[in-house]
């Protein structure tokens, strides 16, 4: 299947003004409302911690300026609402997988352990860390423990999850 140049230009033109969210899909198929689903990952990431942040209703630990995140990292995180970041990600890793636990949150923000001239392995993050924000995050009624295990989204905590959603989409 070849492309003529100009169709090709058109094309990528299109593309390039789409930006970084799907807007064409939400302006001619999409019909309800915007979802958690609908947005970039990092760009509701950012604006969940600060709706986290600005209510003031996210008890973080003493201990938030000085633990590292996992066993493999060298230092703690440099950016100061770190614990906020991470909160509103282990929530929209809830959000998208219902009865998630924190094993396999350990899993997912691991990574690879230096061990110099020796191959490197996959370590988990930190539990403690992972169980303080998503204690936090229960504090707060936006998710609840599953009777079977795991972690679940509340209904108040899908409905911040979607209005946040909206208003990146939005912007």
């Amino acid at each position: 299947s070849y492309l003529s140049p100009v169709l090709l230009l058109e094309v990528m033109s299109m593309y390039q003004s789409m930006g970084p969210i799907k807007e064409h899909i939400y302006k001619d198929e999409h019909k309800g409302g915007v979802t958690l689903k609908d947005v970039e990952a990092q760009l509701w990431v950012a604006e969940f911690a600060k709706f986290l942040k600005k209510s003031g209703k996210l008890n973080t630990p003493k201990w938030t300026d000085i633990v590292k995140t996992a066993t493999f990292k060298e230092l703690p995180p440099q950016d100061p609402d770190w614990y906020y970041v991470r909160s509103a990600a282990l929530l929209r890793r809830v959000y998208l997988r219902q009865g998630v636990g924190c094993g396999a949150l350990r899993k997912v923000y691991g990574g690879r352990i230096n061990r110099g001239s020796a191959p490197s392995h996959h370590k988990p993050a930190s539990a403690s860390v992972i169980r303080k924000c998503l204690a936090s995050l229960e504090e707060m009624k936006l998710i609840a423990k599953h009777p079977d295990g795991g972690r679940v989204i509340t209904n108040s905590g899908r409905r911040d999850a979607d209005r946040i959603a909206s208003q990146v989409m939005s912007s």
